[in-house]
């Protein structure tokens, strides 16, 4: 009895420990194993984002100190081809949100773009206006023609120093304090004014109670706005809303030229009817924001174009 109940202990602490929900492996955090590497978006979950944008931003900030500290003279194989494959998980993460806060978008996902967003533009801030780093991504782009370069890595070094141009490398610490906080500020402005569409969108349903109206319009398209009615509480009747999915096929095919006209006004004036998802303010603060010397003073706000 003694020599069993050992071998049970011994077996009970031998047994992996299962995993909860919350300890699950990020898969941000590594190479995809799937097939063409798309992401893995059945083990995507909502609390992976903010670490793996943290990380990201750590993995990119060390990658760019690495080539900024290296002694050799800089050549393509030390600093442009490291910075080009540089961010790969900042990389991962940006392209997976991004493209679903545009298309499946909830409260979570915008609490997370609202506090990601301004750490972004920081972030590419500090890489596109290092000195070091551009000091070295000049000199090859200065002796480019010399370096034995073939056609597609000259104009990956002429595309990265004229980014760096453009992203304010060459303008004086005093200037590039003044770019990173426009680019932040935008950067907010930018998310208000998406979030706005997003919910425009949301909030709008076309909802058809007469069959005869659904003239036209495929079996498919039918049937999913059914389906949508269904989800709604609306059970017998078909809604349609601005999603392209739904819009595209309406305005296309269906019969009915008076709905087809409110479909496309709605879409059309997303941002601009008066209530409390109107963008009109937005773009007059983004317009003032670079109405600056920066931004080559105008036309800015006070243009005519724009009062």
């Amino acid at each position: 009895m003694i020599a069993l109940s050992v071998i049970t202990l011994a077996s009970c602490a031998s047994k992996p420990e299962q995993k909860t929900e919350a300890e699950s492996p990020n898969p941000f955090l590594t190479e995809y194993t799937t097939p063409f590497q798309v992401p893995p978006f059945d083990q995507i979950k909502i609390e992976h984002y903010m670490p793996a944008f943290e990380a990201g931003i750590k993995e990119q900030q060390t990658e760019i100190e690495a080539i900024v500290n290296n002694d050799e003279t800089p050549s393509f194989q030390n600093t442009i081809l490291p910075f080009d494959k540089s961010g790969e998980i900042l990389d991962r993460v940006s392209n997976v949100f991004f493209n679903l806060n545009e298309c499946l978008t909830n409260d979570e996902m915008i609490a997370i773009a609202e506090q990601v967003l301004p750490m972004l533009s920081k972030h590419g801030d500090a890489i596109m206006m290092n000195p070091k780093l551009f000091e070295r991504i000049d000199y090859v782009y200065q002796h480019r023609n010399e370096m034995g370069l073939d056609d597609q890595q000259i104009r990956v070094v002429e595309k990265y120093h004229k980014d760096f141009i453009r992203s304010g490398a060459g303008l004086t610490k005093e200037q590039q304090a003044e770019l990173s906080q426009i680019n932040e500020q935008l950067s907010t402005l930018s998310l208000q004014f998406g979030n706005n569409l997003l919910k425009e969108n949301a909030n709008y349903k076309l909802v058809i109670d007469k069959d005869w109206n659904l003239a036209g319009l495929p079996q498919t398209s039918i049937d999913a706005a059914a389906e949508q009615a269904k989800n709604d509480g609306m059970e017998g009747k078909w809604v349609f809303t601005l999603s392209k999915p739904s819009l595209i096929p309406f305005l296309q095919f269906a019969n009915n030229r008076h709905l087809r006209k409110q479909m496309y006004e709605a879409y059309y004036n997303r941002g601009d009817n008066n209530n409390e998802y109107d963008n009109k303010s937005l773009i007059k603060q983004m317009l003032i924001v670079q109405d600056c010397p920066l931004f080559g003073g105008g036309p800015g706000i006070n243009h005519p174009v724009f009062v």
